[in-house]
């Protein structure tokens, strides 16, 4: 009975341990519970092993890591590689890495997500604001300077009353601002090294002008909407670390200068890019990008545009569906970038489609390969069923699909109204049909009234082929010979 009662106890510790690496706690289904029992809050990364976004992230974490539990905080960071760990990753709607979660409280159900910057004081000060008071009192002079120092960018609230309508709905506009650190104070000594003579609030800040002073009716709305459009420096490099700031901001409308650091007019061209973005806060977000930066190729590939056709500015639109726009000129002069967003925003700006030229054997092979300057012909033949494929080159989940397509494509080789094709959605846009993820395949049922059909998206591939759900075969051709056929007899 001892033996039993000691390999129960030994597999019930060995089932608890939770082991740690740089003082991020290695998580797995086994000991999530128990982490969670032991360690109420924590911040969870679920990542890939070959991710590079998450090889970028990994020092940074530890790093938060460190500084948390160096300060005693009950706060701890975990990791979980989701492509071990699947169950958890599928229970948690992991569809991205890293997908980075808050657990609070002990509680498994509906974490929140992440949404500050990758740098490890990003991480550190999401987390304080999360589980300290969202607004800190500042008693002395030296307790304000600290504040601003430690920060890139720190809003102080000034205000004698502290019950005062405009103080309360300060601190309702700080409890919704997660990765700015906001502070309170009333005290004279404070006010008068800062030069603010009555009630107000300023965001001090180590780019631009320095500090921003509020300037008008103090509420929530107003606050936010302030904090908002001067948190962020007037032109933003586009980095690892600054992509979550540009992609989680309120302003979706950016526009981008692709230039290499070691031009030689490239300070002239970056203070020409800063004086145009003056006139465009809280409307436009302005952007570099180092175009001789490897990483950055893809954001190249994406508009279009090749290394020696830099420097060169594109705009974009990041609403529910992304639209680019190219300026007729190639001069970067702030004259010229400021008339291409005044015509922006009033609207006389016609979108800026890519294409390829019209290849000579494109309907060669039984895949037919449609660009822009086809699509439209083809796809919407009223006589035709057209299933196309919108792929990308270099992405992996394409490369697995194409023997695949070319098989059903070799299927319906013969067949009178019946079209399988395929195009490189890196370098051919269509207005009426916008692709967010690769593979993705829409289908195109004969008829007049032009309908498309989102068939599969890349999200959709990207699951099963993380095994999240390993009894299903969406990849398969047989299964997608029989999807077209569904789609073509139900077209009527």
């Amino acid at each position: 009975m001892w033996k039993f009662l000691l390999i129960c106890t030994l597999v019930v510790a060995a089932r608890a341990e939770v082991g740690e690496e740089e003082d991020v706690l290695v998580l797995k289904k086994s000991n999530f519970d128990e982490a969670l029992q032991t360690h109420p809050n924590i911040l969870v990364e679920f990542y890939a092993p070959w991710c590079g976004h998450c090889k970028a992230l990994g020092p940074e974490f530890a790093k938060a890591a460190g500084v948390l539990k160096a300060e005693g905080s009950a706060v701890r960071l975990g990791k979980v590689d989701a492509t071990e760990e699947t169950e958890l990753a599928q229970e948690y709607g992991v569809r991205g890495y890293p997908t980075i979660k808050y657990f609070k409280g002990g509680e498994k159900a509906s974490p929140k997500e992440y949404s500050a910057g990758r740098q490890a004081d990003d991480i550190v000060a999401w987390l304080k604001k999360r589980t300290g008071p969202a607004v800190v009192t500042l008693t002395t002079v030296s307790e304000a300077e600290a504040l601003i120092a430690d920060n890139e960018v720190a809003v102080i609230g000034f205000f004698k009353d502290a019950d005062s309508t405009g103080a309360k709905d300060y601190e309702k506009a700080a409890e919704t601002t997660d990765d700015i650190p906001f502070a309170v104070t009333s005290d004279d000594a404070i006010f008068s090294k800062f030069e603010v003579s009555k009630d107000g609030v300023v965001l001090f800040k180590k780019f631009d002008e320095g500090r921003n002073t509020f300037d008008g009716e103090l509420t929530k709305e107003n606050l936010l909407a302030f904090v908002k459009t001067n948190q962020l420096p007037l032109v933003i490099e586009f980095t690892e670390q600054t992509a979550p700031k540009i992609f989680g901001g309120e302003i979706k409308s950016h526009i981008l200068m692709f230039l290499p650091k070691t031009a030689s007019d490239f300070q002239d061209k970056m203070d020409q890019f800063k004086k145009a973005a003056e006139g465009f806060k809280g409307q436009i977000l302005y952007i570099f990008i180092d175009s001789d930066v490897d990483d950055n190729q893809r954001i190249l590939e994406f508009f279009g545009l090749k290394k020696e056709e830099c420097p060169a500015i594109r705009l974009i639109t990041l609403e529910d569906e992304m639209t680019k726009y190219k300026p007729q000129s190639d001069a970067i002069t702030s004259e010229a970038i400021i008339s291409f967003c005044k015509q922006f925003i009033d609207g006389k700006l016609k979108p800026h489609l890519m294409s390829q030229d019209i290849p000579e054997d494109w309907d060669k092979n039984p895949v037919k390969i449609l660009v822009g300057k086809n699509f439209e012909e083809i796809a919407f033949n009223p006589s035709k069923n057209v299933f196309v494929e919108f792929y990308a080159p270099w992405c992996g989940h394409c490369k697995q699909l194409t023997p695949i397509w070319e098989k059903l494509g070799e299927k319906f080789v013969d067949s009178a109204d019946i079209i399988v094709a395929k195009m490189d959605s890196t370098a051919n846009e269509i207005d009426s049909v916008k692709v967010h993820s690769f593979p993705t395949l829409k289908f195109f049922p004969a008829g007049e009234d032009r309908t498309v059909s989102v068939t599969m998206d890349g999200g959709t591939v990207v699951l099963c082929r993380r095994s999240l759900w390993p009894d299903l075969n969406f990849m398969d051709s047989t299964n997608v010979y029989w999807l077209l056929l569904k789609k073509v007899w139900s077209r009527d």
